[in-house]
């Protein structure tokens, strides 16, 4: 790819960032927050084999890390304290990877997994009968990164002042964190965990420079794109470039950050959208059941049919005692406010999200 076309790439980033940054996200941090860990967990963690789900993962997070037993569970947790250090080490100015914090993240990573070779923070030094190679034919190739342990150290050191050098001359995070993370997954320092490290380390020089939320998104980018991901490590070592890797990046960058921008929005209507309830119910336009309803199809945040509604538990305790033409009576005020909405599949919707069905008027 041209220069030129990288250059706009990155323009067009740097203008998302702009309004990413600009939008209301301290309403809605915390909730955010808490989606990014999840699903960029589960992004970097299934590109390099983890089997667990979202809801697989978000389960090991709210675990006792006592009774952490699985290893698939010790994987996601791993990678989330490795996502802890990074912004708790980023958030110092002028801040870049030392030797000492890439090893600091790789123990994290991999510490409690099994691995014959690899050991938690230590650089890979291959004897003579062990050879590592890196790649498979389906995206371009195998090869051999360095073997020796010294010269494993060296280039890894180069990398570290060579990316010192370029923030010094005031080149940008969005250059200098893809190309970090290249060079790093061509040298491969470690027996294992090097794409979960480099996708950390790519994650901190752009948290250092202010990106929030976008660098561990990143890692759901990689995931849904992870032909290409793979197969630009060969094709850039190949041909001796590496500006197919920087512009597959911005790409990405350009799309989790978008993808962020709306979250915010959603997530934001949808706080607006509680307090209206709470407003509603408090100045008595509508009343305790018809709160409580309202309150449940919002917390779903997905629609629900109608019968499978009624046939709640719950919603059987709040009609009890009351006749069905009060219970039809309260859906009907319901809709005719706007705070819940029924399709022509006979599925409830809160009143804040348009379904994608047409809506049966009241």
């Amino acid at each position: 790819m041209a220069l030129d076309a990288v250059h706009l790439l990155y323009q067009r980033v740097e203008d998302a960032q702009q309004r990413f940054k600009s939008s209301p996200l301290a309403q809605v941090a915390n909730a955010l927050e808490k989606e990014v860990v999840v699903s960029s967990v589960f992004g970097t963690n299934t590109i390099e084999g983890g089997a667990l789900d979202e809801a697989q993962i978000q389960y090991a997070l709210d675990l006792d890390p006592a009774l952490i037993e699985e290893e698939q569970q010790r994987r996601v947790v791993n990678i989330k304290a490795a996502y802890e250090l990074a912004k708790q080490e980023c958030s110092q100015a002028d801040w870049q990877p030392t030797l000492a914090y890439i090893c600091s993240v790789h123990h994290l990573i991999t510490e409690g997994l099994v691995d014959e070779n690899n050991v938690p923070g230590q650089l890979r030094d291959n004897p003579k009968s062990k050879i590592t190679r890196v790649g498979d034919g389906e995206h371009g190739g195998v090869y051999k990164p360095p073997q020796n342990g010294r010269d494993v150290a060296k280039l890894l050191a180069a990398l570290i002042e060579w990316n010192q050098s370029l923030a010094r001359q005031g080149v940008p995070a969005l250059i200098r964190a893809p190309l970090f993370h290249l060079y790093f997954e061509w040298i491969h320092p470690f027996w294992d965990g090097n794409g979960r490290v480099g996708r950390v380390l790519e994650a901190s020089i752009l948290l250092a420079a202010g990106f929030r939320y976008a660098p561990f998104a990143q890692a759901n980018y990689y995931l849904n794109h992870i032909h290409q991901y793979f197969a630009l490590f060969n094709h850039c070592r190949k041909q001796g470039e590496n500006t197919a890797f920087v512009a597959f990046f911005l790409e990405g960058m350009l799309e989790s950050i978008n993808r962020l921008h709306n979250r915010v929005n959603a997530l934001v209507e949808l706080l607006l959208f509680r307090n209206l309830l709470r407003d509603r119910h408090e100045s008595r336009d509508i009343n305790p059941r018809q709160y409580a309803i309202a309150v449940e199809l919002l917390n779903r945040g997905a629609p629900v049919p109608l019968d499978q509604f009624r046939a709640s538990p719950w919603y059987k305790v709040l009609y009890n005692r009351l006749t069905s033409k009060t219970m039809q009576r309260d859906m009907r005020q319901l809709r005719s406010l706007g705070l819940i909405h029924l399709d022509e599949k006979d599925r409830l919707w809160p009143g804040c999200i348009e379904p994608d069905a047409e809506i049966k008027r009241p």
